[in-house]
């Protein structure tokens, strides 16, 4: 059993480290938004948060194949289990295989996706060579997951956070470049969002070919049997990427038919500052889950319970540190893009930001307690919970709150989601009599 200095010591380094690495991540989503605002206005606006589900769907199978796979090999190397090199390598192939469509559609019709998600003929015109490049760069996306997962989990968050920091770097820079003296608009946006997680996986490589690296990629057969084998312990991480595909969809069909494309550009500032947040919660749930991991491996419930006391409490800090700043600093967030200087803008998205930002008290909580049921091998739990959070809660919310206050309740039902998974996820605690290990994983 760790003494409880060393397992806060532990707790503190795979935490910050993924935290940074994950805010890294998200801060080029603000740079996108920032950019784009400045090239073209609300409209711009508009076709980033009408791509963002796109994103997320990509990340979420990217991440469920990735966290997922580098789950299971965490589990597998604390019971000293054999065989496991291959595991980096069959999520690689994987990833490859479920891009493939992506790349399809990028190559044959990019502006159907925008059709499809309710922007008009002129937002479609604008956004396409923006969508056709990010479903071009799908592979990369998607297998950028195993890079900085298995970095993490072999022993090497330092590494998972240098890529994530030294790729949003990139892409913010050469976000400037290409948009701005390079002359190439959204398409210049795209392009430096689609390399930077090929910088990124580049920066892993340095760990897995050096000394220190427990995984030696070798070849590997794809399985099917695998595959469901690792993506049973990826669900929480897909569930949580997806949600903001699902979230970002529903509201966009809302607002389209109460505000049109300027509640849309409201709700994109609101959105990509929300992911910014989430990235923070994210970040300490996946440097949290080898922790957990090894717990449950190693039978050590006391450190199980002390990592899981720090990550509430953490959560529940970050959380009214976020709420705060969104309610003191919303007129000015909203002044910073802007850029049109749009009265209507301004009107729509302060008081967005004011009723969508207290749902962070619950959602950082809800990640941490998802992240445990997941990691520790609960995965019907932590599937049934994802899929309550990121699907079922958040979509009846909107639609029931949106008829009742229109676009308030928009607003409001992220919060109301939150709290309806958070008291789900306290039954399930009960029901095990807190944070246990109950099941093995194998």
């Amino acid at each position: 059993m760790f003494e409880t200095k060393a397992a806060a010591k532990r707790f503190y380094k795979y935490v910050s480290r993924n935290i940074a690495g994950m805010i890294g991540i998200s801060v080029y989503v603000l740079a996108d938004t920032f950019f784009i605002s400045l090239y073209a206005g609300a409209d711009g606006i508009t076709v980033l948060n009408l791509a963002l589900p796109l994103y997320s769907l990509i990340f979420a199978l990217g991440s469920m194949i990735g966290v997922g796979s580098a789950t299971r090999y965490a589990i597998n190397k604390a019971m000293n289990k054999k065989n496991i090199d291959g595991d980096f390598s069959h999520a690689l192939i994987w990833q490859l295989i479920l891009s493939v469509p992506f790349v399809v559609l990028g190559i044959a019709a990019p502006e159907k996706w925008l059709l499809i998600m309710g922007g008009d003929a002129a937002i479609s015109a604008l956004g396409a060579p923006y969508v056709r490049i990010v479903l071009l760069a799908a592979p990369f996306f998607m297998m950028n997951y195993s890079f900085t997962a298995f970095s993490r989990n072999d022993g090497a968050p330092t590494t998972a956070m240098a890529a994530a920091l030294i790729a949003s770097t990139f892409n913010i820079i050469f976000d400037y470049v290409f948009m701005f003296p390079l002359g190439m608009g959204l398409a210049g946006a795209a392009l430096a969002t689609g390399m930077s997680p090929i910088v990124g996986s580049a920066v892993c490589c340095t760990h897995f070919f050096g000394k220190n690296s427990g995984i030696k990629p070798r070849a590997a057969r794809p399985s099917v049997k695998k595959l469901f084998s690792c993506c049973a312990l990826g669900v929480s991480a897909f569930v949580g990427e997806i949600s903001s595909a699902v979230t970002v969809t529903v509201f966009n069909f809302l607002l389209l038919k109460t505000a049109g494309n300027t509640g849309v550009a409201a709700y994109g500032i609101a959105a990509n500052l929300a992911l910014v947040a989430m990235a923070v919660f994210n970040g300490m749930a996946q440097g949290m889950q080898p922790l957990l991991s090894e717990c449950c491996a190693g039978d050590r419930e006391a450190d199980l319970r002390l990592y899981m006391k720090m990550g509430v409490s953490a959560a529940l800090i970050i959380g009214a540190l976020v709420i705060g700043v969104v309610w003191i600093f919303a007129d000015g967030i909203t002044a910073v893009f802007n850029s049109e200087g749009s009265a209507l803008l301004a009107e729509y998205t302060v008081p967005a930001l004011r009723m969508y930002f207290p749902g962070f008290i619950f959602a950082g909580v809800n990640i941490v307690l998802i992240t445990y049921f997941s990691a520790t091998g609960k995965a019907l739990s932590a599937s049934a919970a994802s899929m309550l959070r990121g699907v079922a809660a958040i979509t009846v919310c909107a639609v029931v709150l949106s008829a009742l206050f229109g676009m308030s309740g928009i607003w409001l039902s992220f919060a109301a989601s939150e709290l309806i998974t958070f008291a789900v996820l306290i039954f399930l605690l009960k029901r095990q009599k807190g944070f246990r290990i109950t099941e093995r994983s194998v």
